[in-house]
């Protein structure tokens, strides 16, 4: 329901371009799909730092089952990040600064950002991190990109008994 609805916050003359019919990865079978992987796995690895960094064990989770080699603690923290990614994935197309031609499709139907699209995904990610917002639980202004490293200090002093619950990062 969820991805239903983000269809229909394409600009209507981009979205059959980029229409997706649910949420598909591994490979993504759209463009839409292919462009929200991409900034999830980047969203992914500024997590897993994040963990690393406040002393957690990026492989050992809440949410995500535990396998060899996914970092499900990475995996549960980056949950609260997934509306920053479909934001500016709807952004970049709705501006087109993405467009339907920044895309391969492969042959069995996989999709794939071109590298020079990637470029241009990875610098608005970066200057999207920049932007101040202000903590709902420090009442600080702070950079975007550093609230990975909060909550993932927050949530090592919850595991450690030194706080009584986690909460979540959270927009208004």
């Amino acid at each position: 329901t969820y991805f239903e609805a983000l269809n229909r916050l394409v600009r209507a003359d981009r979205r059959e371009a980029f229409a997706m019919n649910g949420r598909s990865r591994r490979p993504p079978r759209d463009r839409m799909n292919a462009l929200l992987s991409f900034l999830y796995a980047m969203w992914m690895n500024d997590c897993r730092s994040a963990c690393e960094a406040a002393g957690l064990d990026a492989q050992v989770g809440f949410l995500h089952a535990l396998r060899p080699g996914r970092a499900a603690l990475a995996l549960d923290l980056v949950e609260e990040f997934r509306p920053f990614a479909d934001r500016l994935a709807l952004s970049l197309v709705n501006r087109a600064q993405v467009n339907a031609d920044d895309f391969d499709i492969r042959e069995g139907g996989a999709v794939a950002l071109r590298d020079d699209a990637r470029k241009t995904v990875v610098v608005a990610f970066q200057e999207r991190k920049q932007e101040p917002l202000t903590h709902p639980l420090l009442a600080e202004s702070l950079p975007l990109g550093l609230v990975p490293l909060v909550q993932a200090r927050l949530l090592a002093r919850c595991v450690r008994g030194d706080a009584d619950a986690y909460i979540p990062f959270t927009t208004k």
